[in-house]
């Protein structure tokens, strides 16, 4: 184990700084600083090496926390980081990104801070990539067996990476320009800086799986062209459907989805052109939705130059300790702060918004909002706290419904459950043989981790279809496996 007493002796819990607010604001670079080496080790020493290690439960990866922590510790980063990928394709993703369940099932966390297990595992991959012994792992011989994957967020790379390196051909269809999903065009540069997702394509590329950007599998290629040409599809499509607000003067100019705001923001910081863009500067600014999207669009906005920034929630504003009806190890509803909401604005809770008011040119101007009470499932307005708010630009980020219906899901003909998400079996299978689905498109809006994981997962179920036989390739979860609600 890491220091026997380690959690003893260093009981505060201590993460690298964050950027300067004014500094950061000019750029559109991560937020985090890089945290001494000697600082991060005793924190890897406050691991408890637990006979149950309850933080494997809270990740559904099942990643080897306590072993790398040890290894952390010790400053053995070789095999630390040989760890790290026994379950995880990329670390460095969920490093950055995920909100780290893992951590709220630790059992430190019952009596002190938890360990900061995500920052232990960012630092070890980036020290890999640093020293160069992230290679790529080609496969030692093929099977003749195609797979293509339509979608390249983080479950169709990892799709992609498990099956290639499992000696199948695979292609990766995306129909944006360039891989990567939502990790590219959704993922703000401040929260992750794209060469970290390029350098990854790069070792998938040498590994033999093929890119095919600029594809829209549904349109110019149909979802029965590809079943005719592939020995397996893998639906990685993602649950793009956004949560709309049906309130009147949604129509109004100037009232826009996050996934519609956000992408071309983010080709804009990346240094690309973009017509027509709609930006925040001058504005006073609405976002409603407090989930990790809405975030994504207040430090987006912040570095803009809105003028104002206002996020709303409906539900009533969460506590800062763990509440009684939400116990260790599950994962709790706690107020987070993220970079952006150190940047300005604010934020209002137990609120609904009833009408968004225009004026002549037919340009938003204004929600007339109203304070709420939550019994249950249902929401009350309070009488009298009817106000307006000024807003000339509002973003809608309340989450996402599914996935689209329509084109390659239509065509190919598969069955969708009553959630509105692809159906599919413990094998990751479809209604329709050989049809394989992953990530956000079974399962519902969910957590980067839990894409991988399944990522992983339908990859098992594939290469066992391909070859007749049980699957070499590790199952960390299946869709009966594991509750729907993180």
């Amino acid at each position: 184990m890491a220091d026997p007493r380690g959690f003893l002796s260093t009981r505060d819990r201590e993460l690298p700084r964050r950027r300067p607010v004014p500094v950061r604001l000019m750029d559109w670079r991560e937020v985090y600083e890089q945290q001494d080496v000697a600082q991060l080790q005793r924190q890897a020493g406050r691991c408890m090496d637990c006979g149950i290690p309850f933080c494997h439960n809270g990740c559904p990866l099942g990643n080897r926390i306590p072993e790398w922590n040890d290894l952390a510790w010790k400053g053995d980063w070789r095999e630390a980081v040989e760890q790290l990928h026994a379950t995880n394709n990329f670390p460095e993703f969920t490093g950055r990104l995920c909100p780290a369940p893992c951590e709220t099932a630790c059992v430190l966390g019952i009596n002190q801070p938890a360990v900061t297990i995500k920052q232990i595992e960012v630092t070890t991959i980036e020290r890999a990539f640093d020293a160069d012994e992230v290679t790529p792992k080609a496969p030692d011989r093929l099977t003749g067996k195609t797979v293509a994957v339509v979608g390249s967020g983080p479950a169709g790379l990892a799709v992609a990476q498990q099956l290639t390196r499992a000696g199948h051909t695979v292609a990766v269809f995306e129909r944006a320009d360039k891989a990567g999903g939502l990790l590219r065009y959704g993922i703000p540069e401040f929260k992750m800086e794209k060469a970290v997702l390029d350098r990854r394509l790069a070792q998938m590329a040498a590994e033999g799986t093929r890119f095919r950007n600029g594809v829209d599998i549904g349109g110019e290629l149909t979802g029965k062209n590809l079943c005719d040409r592939y020995d397996a599809v893998v639906l990685a499509i993602g649950a793009t459907v956004p949560r709309d607000l049906p309130v009147p003067g949604r129509e109004l100019d100037g009232v826009m989805q996050a996934m519609e705001f956000l992408p071309a923001a983010n080709r804009v910081a990346l240094g690309e052109e973009v017509e027509d863009q709609v930006v925040a500067t001058g504005k006073d600014v609405i976002v409603i939705g407090g989930g990790d999207t809405g975030a994504d669009c207040l430090g987006t906005v912040h570095r803009q130059g809105a003028r104002s920034v206002t996020s709303l929630e409906i539900m009533p504003r969460p506590g800062e300790e763990r509440p009684a009806s939400q116990p260790w190890p599950t994962y709790p509803t706690l107020l987070r702060v993220a970079g952006a909401h150190e940047e300005g604005g604010e934020r209002v809770y137990a609120v609904n918004t009833t009408q968004i008011l225009g004026d002549e040119q037919g340009r938003v101007r204004a929600l007339r909002l109203v304070e709420v009470e939550q019994t249950g499932r249902e929401f009350t307005p309070v009488e009298g706290t009817e106000r307006e708010v000024p807003a000339q630009l509002v973003l809608l980020a309340m989450g996402f419904l599914g996935p689209q219906s329509t084109g390659v899901v239509q065509q190919i003909g598969v069955e969708m459950d009553e959630r509105s998400n692809i159906k599919r079996d413990k094998a990751f299978m479809t209604s329709v043989p050989g049809v394989f689905v992953a990530g956000d498109a079974g399962r519902g809006q969910s957590l980067i981790v839990w894409a991988i994981a399944e990522g992983r997962s339908a990859a098992a179920g594939v290469d066992a279809y391909l070859m007749s036989r049980p699957s070499a390739l590790p199952r960390p979860v299946s869709p009966a496996d594991r509750p729907l609600s993180v």
